[in-house]
């Protein structure tokens, strides 16, 4: 159907599905069984042709010998007739049906007449008309003069048994056109009715069902069935996305409010009477902690959105030492001040990663293990089998252990109130670095104290 006219293109796109299936089946057909009648109707008028060629060709072999002995005509097969012309084109001899009128026109007497065999048929096949002839004329010399003898046999028979055909092949590629198209009807209908049942389905989940799933056959294993199953495993990757998002701005909504409260408090008190200049500036201060929580929680969310994609993976090779050093250097003092000793442990090798993302998850690790953690922080960094795995470990209590299970999660923190520091989306970025660059990222518990493991291919 690509081959439609431009005009009909528009047309048979608008038709439904179970009728373009159909309309193809009936043109295909119909240009398949075309075919095969023209070759059958080919090749039995081939045959009778030859046959009535051949019976035509001895009966005129038969009147050239008769009129160069000068004997009389020979009778010819039934309905057969004959005519002997003078090279003038007058009649000479002639069967009794035609009387004296010749049946060659002047171009084929003068082509006989120059030595050449004239082969017609007289009456067309359809529309059916009477005395339908196929002739043959050649020039015979006698006594020095040229004569044109011509024999013609009647085709009637050969005529009806293709007519006959004819009816009998369009009878029988009618009824096998009817046919395929009815089961190919059936076909699509029945090949298509889970396609209406899923769409039916999906309406009903636009329509604002919930928990909505398709009703897949759990005994079958073709396309449709794959389509409703990638359905299904759609529609819960939409439920669980959907349920991530409603998450998502419920605690965005608490972190936004938290800090925003806070800065209006402030600010109601400072207004309600007249503050000192230390006052106003303590204010200010703890205005400007709050606006730098809401910057760094911004910024945040959006890192997290810019990684939800490896589009902006910027892979380069870097010296994993160096990496690891420059992440872990900003931190030192914080863990001197804290009277806590940080160790670095990175094996001499080059790995393909984006540093722009790889540094502030290792930062945010080491973060986290000096926010939450107590007593020495380690930091290894070891390649193996083409694969970086890092390692972040401190000597505390460990993470709860109904915290493990979610501690990626987007503002998910150990403690029960939200109030303390940290926005709860430290664990979830270096998830998402992990992500973007195909490797994983998991926590767990030790029996020493925590351990936060990032794996990647490099």
């Amino acid at each position: 159907m690509s081959r439609l006219p431009g005009r009909l293109r528009p047309w048979f796109r608008r038709l439904p599905v179970v009728a373009r299936l159909v309309l193809a089946v009936a043109v295909t057909m119909s240009l398949v069984l075309a075919g095969t009648a023209g070759l059958v109707y080919w090749r039995v008028q081939t045959a009778l042709d030859r046959q009535l060629n051949d019976d035509l060709t001895t009966y005129r072999h038969s009147l050239d010998r008769a009129v160069r002995t000068g004997q009389e005509l020979p009778p010819g097969p039934s309905g057969s007739l004959q005519q002997v012309l003078d090279a003038q084109g007058r009649v000479l001899v002639s069967s009794a049906a035609l009387r004296t009128q010749s049946l060659l026109t002047p171009a084929e007497l003068g082509a006989a007449v120059r030595g050449a065999t004239v082969r017609r048929d007289v009456g067309s096949l359809l529309p059916i008309t009477s005395d339908t002839l196929r002739l043959q004329a050649a020039r015979v010399t006698v006594g020095g003069e040229g004569r044109i003898v011509i024999a013609a046999v009647r085709r009637g028979h050969r005529d009806e048994a293709l007519r006959e055909l004819l009816a009998q092949l369009a009878l029988a590629s009618g009824l096998t056109l009817i046919a395929a198209s009815y089961v190919g009807y059936r076909t699509a209908r029945a090949a298509l009715r889970p396609v209406e049942r899923y769409r039916a389905g999906a309406a009903g989940l636009a329509d604002g069902a919930q928990h909505l799933r398709l009703d897949v056959p759990a005994d079958r294993d073709d396309e449709i069935t794959r389509l409703g199953h990638t359905l299904n495993h759609m529609l819960d990757r939409l439920a669980a996305s959907a349920e991530r998002e409603r998450r998502f701005v419920a605690d965005a909504s608490h972190e936004l409010r938290t800090p925003l409260t806070l800065m209006r408090a402030e600010l109601d008190v400072a207004l309600h009477r007249p503050r000192s200049a230390g006052e106003l500036t303590e204010t200010l201060r703890s205005v400007d902690t709050e606006v730098q929580r809401l910057i760094d929680l911004s910024n945040a969310l959006l890192d997290l959105e810019e990684l939800g994609t490896t589009q902006h993976l910027s892979r380069a090779p870097d010296d994993l030492a160096d990496l690891v050093d420059t992440a872990v250097a900003p931190h030192l003092r914080t863990a001197e001040r804290a009277g806590r000793a940080v160790t670095v442990a990175a094996a001499p090798a080059t790995v393909d990663v984006d540093v722009r993302w790889l540094r502030p998850a290792i930062a945010n690790l080491l973060d986290n293990a000096l926010r939450h953690g107590s007593g020495r922080v380690g930091v290894t960094a070891t390649v193996h089998e083409g694969g970086l795995r890092l390692c972040v470990t401190d000597e505390g209590t460990g993470f709860p252990p109904e915290f493990l299970p979610r501690a990626f999660d987007r503002f998910a923190r150990a403690e029960a109130s939200r109030t303390g520091e940290g926005s709860g989306l430290g664990l979830a970025f270096v998830q998402a670095v992990a992500t973007a660059h195909g490797g994983t990222a998991h926590a767990e518990n030790t029996g020493r104290g925590a351990c936060v493991v990032l794996t990647l291919p490099c």
